[in-house]
């Protein structure tokens, strides 16, 4: 777990500087480590996939507590010298690539999972919606900018909610976090960061792919009525979809963002037994 001079001088002796581009901030303070791996509930076994992995400071501490870790590393000056470092480390698996490409690394999938996974906020809304379209880990821990935090859990009538809000909340509540102060990164980022807490429902619900499509597009138009974005989008289902809502006592002249989660997933069904 490492500390700012010894982030520093990993980074050093590797001759690079951390990339803007890549949005990379790196952890450095070991309390937020060791709060990522007690929200994460990890137990010796666990299956944990890891986004952006690194210098290795999480990942050592996932290791250190008994998990087999999958990461996924985009960065190509990082990926070798973490595989060097853990070639003898059997429940290590370092995955070179996109984490958009690889949203779960090379996880097999043959078992239940979590993920722990500091996020760059370029990816991070797409990442989601990859991993929400399954398989579903048990529970995620993810470090996030507290903007991205804000829109993932937004709930109906706010400003910041949108379709990947609904898509996640239909599958995942969202548990006590944490929040984390930008002088625990190096460099620190222009905004504070939270660990967000997702635990997975129950009966967890997974909307079918063109019915996140069309979620995705009625958002990009969030001003216009639903009715209106109904008829716009020419499906004869969704006539049957408006009659259910207002039958329920909601008006199609609410916008998207004030539909409830229930009005989604009526539309998931209504699409998909028109198939």
């Amino acid at each position: 777990m490492l500390t700012l001079s010894q982030t520093r001088e990993r980074l050093q002796a590797l001759g690079m500087h951390p990339s803007k581009k890549l949005g990379q901030n790196f952890l450095v303070d070991p309390n937020i480590v060791r709060k990522s791996l007690e929200l994460a509930e990890i137990r010796a076994g666990d299956a944990v996939v890891e986004v952006g992995p690194g210098l290795g400071t999480l990942t050592d501490g996932l290791l250190e507590s008994g998990a087999e870790v999958y990461a996924v590393e985009l960065d190509h000056r990082l990926a070798p010298a973490l595989q060097e470092r853990l070639a003898n480390e059997s429940r290590f698996h370092l995955t070179e690539a996109d984490a958009m490409d690889k949203p779960r690394a090379d996880f097999p999938g043959d078992r239940p999972f979590k993920i722990v996974a500091n996020l760059p906020y370029a990816i991070s809304t797409p990442w989601m919606e990859q991993i929400l379209a399954g398989p579903l880990p048990q529970r995620m821990v993810l470090m996030l900018q507290k903007e991205a935090a804000d829109r993932f859990t937004a709930e109906p009538g706010g400003k910041n909610i949108g379709a990947v809000s609904l898509f996640l909340a239909a599958a995942y509540r969202r548990r006590p976090g944490h929040a984390v102060a930008r002088s625990c990164f190096y460099p620190a980022p222009d905004i504070d960061s939270v660990l967000l807490h997702l635990e997975l429902r129950e009966d967890p619900y997974c909307f079918d792919a063109a019915t996140r499509g069309l979620m995705r597009k009625f958002f990009t138009q969030r001003r216009k009525q639903i009715g209106a974005l109904a008829r716009q989008a020419k499906l004869p289902a969704l006539n049957g979809w408006l009659d259910a809502l207002e039958a329920a006592g909601t008006p199609p002249s609410l916008r998207p963002e004030a539909l409830p989660l229930e009005a989604w997933i009526t539309l998931d069904q209504t699409l998909r037994e028109d198939a």
